[in-house]
């Protein structure tokens, strides 16, 4: 009976079937997805498909990621958006060419389903990018933020490793929660290609809209597994740049 943590999956439904077998995931073990399921690679409906049946066999919680979000405005609303376009939304667009309306709907329903963050009994809190408010996610004025902001991490990457908690300095946000769990800024952009910590935030995006991997971790243990690189496993594709 496991906690499973699922980084940005962004269309890589084969990455998702390899960590899936790679962890031997069980319907005994609860998945916790932290969102950006779509967008990149050419599987992005396929990957809706598979968490929305997954979800009537095991315990699956699915956070909401801006990717997801952006998706959502566009089936439900028809609502152009440029700049989506150009980072990851075309492969998506394409892919939708081939949905009937009715799987549209259904991937509208569990768009609008998606919770924007999660916190368990032991204080540990998953959010797709993070928040801003000093004093937690309950009391955030602005609910984008869960799935847009960057400054957690960038909070975390910056904190001196020497710093203690009761430092007047110490950034509060981290003291509030026993480990945060986000995704968003993948860790290839610091060089990095499996999870990293900093403080009590762990980042488990490791680049799979790109040329990364897929990643799934334990957070009891902190095991985890990866997929090939996605760019690999799309080979005929050639996903964001």
């Amino acid at each position: 009976m496991r906690t499973l943590v699922i980084g940005d999956i962004h269309g890589g439904l084969r990455a998702l079937h390899q960590i899936m077998e790679r962890a031997k995931v069980t319907t005994n073990d609860t998945l916790i997805f932290l969102g950006d399921y779509v967008d990149g690679w050419s599987q992005s409906p396929q990957v809706l498909d598979f968490i929305i049946d997954l979800k009537t066999k095991q315990n699956c919680i699915c956070i909401r990621g801006n990717h997801d979000d952006l998706l959502l405005e566009w089936l439900d609303e028809s609502k152009e958006n440029l700049l989506w376009y150009k980072h990851g939304g075309e492969a998506t667009v394409n892919a939708y060419d081939l949905v009937s309306t009715a799987t549209k709907q259904e991937h509208i329903a569990f768009l609008k389903s998606l919770e924007n963050y999660h916190l368990d009994d032991k204080r540990r809190l998953y959010v797709h990018a993070g928040f801003t408010n000093i004093n937690g996610v309950n009391f955030e004025y602005f609910p984008g933020q869960f799935y847009w902001d960057r400054t957690l991490w960038e909070t975390a990457l910056a904190l001196d490793d020497r710093m203690k908690t009761d430092h007047p300095f110490y950034p509060k946000r981290f003291t509030l929660y026993e480990e945060i769990y986000i995704g968003h800024t993948p860790v290839t952009r610091i060089g990095e290609t499996t999870p990293v910590q900093k403080a009590n935030v762990w980042n488990i995006d490791t680049g799979a809209a790109f040329k990364g991997s897929l990643t799934i971790l334990d957070v009891d243990t902190k095991e985890f597994w990866q997929s090939e690189p996605l760019h690999q496993l799309y080979f005929d594709e050639k996903g964001r740049n």
